[in-house]
């Protein structure tokens, strides 16, 4: 299977009754980084399926997923993966994506040693990648504003 040139991040949120919403930040067993679910497509996925695999794999999340707007270049050194694309190609696109979660209830995969559910500027204060915490201010306008796009 081949890694595409893009990435996605997916935020896991959770909408609380008479209280603001919770976002779930994930902290990386490499690197130690706090993010968001995040990775890569297979073959010729689309940028949707890669955000439902990887939230699945990452914390056995099956919920709405919503598209945001929300959308950044990332330098292609970032990927073990880049060795195996065009020489030309400098950066490459990742796409933001947020599911909804029924429950505070996660599987951690592997790739991360710990989570946490906090409200946003909590949740904005441990990420590493500031296109994380644009995607995070996104979702968090969208739901204050009750203007989620229709779910994929």
């Amino acid at each position: 299977m081949a890694r595409a040139p893009f990435n996605v991040l997916v935020i896991p949120f959770l909408r609380r009754k008479d209280a603001a919403p919770l976002f779930c930040v994930l902290r990386r067993a490499d690197e130690g980084w706090w993010r968001w679910v995040a990775g890569g497509g297979e073959d010729n996925e689309t940028s949707a399926e890669t955000a439902k695999r990887e939230t699945l794999e990452e914390t056995g999340l099956a919920g709405p997923l919503y598209r945001l707007q929300a959308e950044a270049r990332v330098p292609v050194t970032a990927f073990a993966a880049h060795l195996s694309w065009s020489e030309s190609l400098y950066v490459i696109p990742e796409y933001a994506f947020a599911v909804e979660a029924p429950s505070p209830g996660i599987i951690l995969s592997r790739e991360h040693t710990e989570l946490r559910w906090l409200p946003e500027e909590e949740a904005s204060a441990l990420l590493y990648w500031q296109t994380n915490q644009l995607a995070l201010w996104e979702l968090a306008e969208r739901l204050e504003r009750d203007d989620l796009p229709e779910a994929l």
